[in-house]
């Protein structure tokens, strides 16, 4: 890895990777906070807001925006997490300025009309709707409201209708304003990109940005609990989830090994004994999330309503076996999906802007791939045991859809 990390007098980051052979260009930036800042009776603010700067920002409406980027063959879009606000996008190198243009137009200047506001709250609504119909995706919101109870880090990232409704064209600036401050902000970048040029835009567009410590983000912690959703569907979908690492834990390297071989491909333990020996569950896997303070760690499943206690019970039983008895012939095919993954990503544009800004937001630096490759590599079996067995503290999460399960399950 070529890359470069600079910071403007204010403090954003600004990450560069040329990438060789390349034509065009990634640009992303990266706000490290999301949902999870959010007040409660103002949940879904966030992605309100990163759907809002899409409606004019700078000297552009909506229809000027999609032009723009149209125009020269780009594409620009944003997306919304618990921890993350990102707007990002790509064109040819030479359309490289405009992209970088339009995106921090986004953050400095949107333009936010309130009849825009109220007719996106009910796209979002409808999206709402929509996630609500979807029992996969509302069992894993009703895993993090469990597993962190009463807590901005358990709420879903769409917010709530009744949240939503009262959300005004001040609280979107508000936001802006005191979430997106410019050391929280990351502009990442690599393709056929020129350093010094991205740097100079980077300090035009943002450099005047005021420097000022914003809102503090609060701290979360895991709880755990039960949310049970008792309404019919074909198949009953759960989660259990138990209490993962934070994002820089020296052992979630060997917790995110663990957790591959556990149920992270069709070769794992819970694919092979939940679907292929036992046929309780059509789909099954595990996986994790790390946050700043925190983590959460997953295993979920769609079975039969008339196994879904079942299932669960096995889950926990295999679960209980990796953590006594995996071994190294596994260890070594985890390490190496996780491995080819990493490196298959790094040969897009994307995918090294995307872990650039990663590596800032979590270290303070840009990690190169042999160092990633080095952590990946260092863990061995019994490492991963260990990371997994700091799982079983206890502390545990239940979510269901189609049926009712409990913490004992």
């Amino acid at each position: 890895m070529t890359a470069e990390l600079h910071r403007l007098p204010n403090g954003i980051a600004v990450a560069v990777d040329p990438l060789a052979g390349a034509e065009s260009v990634a640009i992303g930036l990266y706000a490290m906070v999301g949902s999870r800042s959010e007040p409660e009776h103002l949940s879904g603010l966030a992605h309100l807001v990163e759907h809002m700067v899409f409606k004019g920002a700078g000297k552009r409406d909506t229809r000027q925006i999609a032009e723009a980027i149209e125009d020269v063959g780009g594409v620009i879009n944003a997306w919304t997490a618990r921890d993350q606000t990102v707007f990002y996008g790509r064109t040819l190198a030479k359309d490289a300025e405009l992209l970088c243009e339009l995106i921090c137009d986004f953050l400095r200047a949107p333009h936010m009309a309130e009849e825009h506001i109220e007719r996106e709250k009910d796209v979002i609504l409808s999206e709402l709707g929509e996630s609500v119909d979807a029992p996969d995706d509302l069992v894993h919101d009703h895993l993090f409201e469990a597993a962190f109870s009463d807590q901005p880090l358990g709420r879903s990232v769409l917010g709530r209708a009744e949240t939503l409704r009262t959300i005004t064209r001040d609280d979107c600036l508000n936001w802006i304003r005191d979430e997106l401050i410019a050391s929280r902000l990351i502009l990442s970048a690599s393709g056929k990109v020129d350093p010094d040029a991205l740097l100079k835009c980077a300090e035009r567009l943002l450099g005047d940005m005021e420097n000022w410590p914003g809102v503090p983000i609060g701290r979360a912690e895991f709880t755990g609990g039960v949310r049970n959703d008792r309404r019919e569907f074909e198949q009953a979908h759960w989660c259990l989830g138990l209490p993962g690492m934070a994002a820089n834990d020296p052992r979630l390297p060997a917790l995110s090994i663990f957790v591959q071989a556990l149920g992270g491909g069709m070769s794992s333990r819970l694919f092979q004994e939940l679907r292929e020996e036992r046929g309780l569950a059509y789909s099954v896997s595990a996986w994790q999330q790390a946050y700043s303070d925190t983590g959460i760690v997953g295993l979920s499943c769609a079975a039969d309503r008339n196994r879904a206690v079942e299932s669960m019970h096995l889950a926990r039983s295999v679960l209980a076996e990796a953590v006594e008895k995996l071994g190294d012939a596994e260890v070594a095919r985890a390490r190496a999906q996780i491995e080819a993954g990493l490196l298959m990503s790094m040969e897009t544009a994307q995918g090294r802007a995307d872990q650039m800004a990663r590596s800032v937001e979590v270290f303070g630096r840009i990690l190169s791939l042999e160092e990633l490759l080095g952590q990946i590599r260092a863990v061995d079996a019994a490492a991963a045991r260990s990371a997994g067995a700091a799982l079983l503290d206890g502390r545990a999460a239940v979510a269901s859809v189609g049926t009712q399960l409990a913490l004992a399950a």
